[in-house]
């Protein structure tokens, strides 16, 4: 759980949520799936360090994974939601 949580951290730390996400894809989807990807980088360097220390990594290592696999599909899905919606964003420029 704590490796599921530290990787729910870093993607908060990096990315603004699924539903703004949703909301401004039409303008943002480029560089917010990026920095999905990097905080998903940096989560599994932390994940990684977490387990090492453990006799049993496979908990740890698979607390991370759902995690990780979980944050993934709600930005992706958010962001194909996003793209195929009419609506407008919330930013203006």
């Amino acid at each position: 759980m704590v490796s599921a949580g530290l990787v729910y951290e870093i993607i908060a730390a990096a990315c603004s949520s699924p539903q703004t996400a949703e909301i401004n894809a039409a303008k943002r989807s480029a560089t917010l799936m990026k920095w999905v990807k990097i905080g998903l980088l940096q989560s599994a360097l932390f994940v990684a360090i977490a387990a090492g220390p453990l006799k049993g990594k496979g908990p740890a290592i698979a607390g991370g994974a759902l995690a990780a696999g979980l944050m993934w599909a709600s930005y992706a899905y958010a962001n194909k939601s996003g793209l195929a919606s009419g609506q407008p964003g919330t930013e203006q420029y």
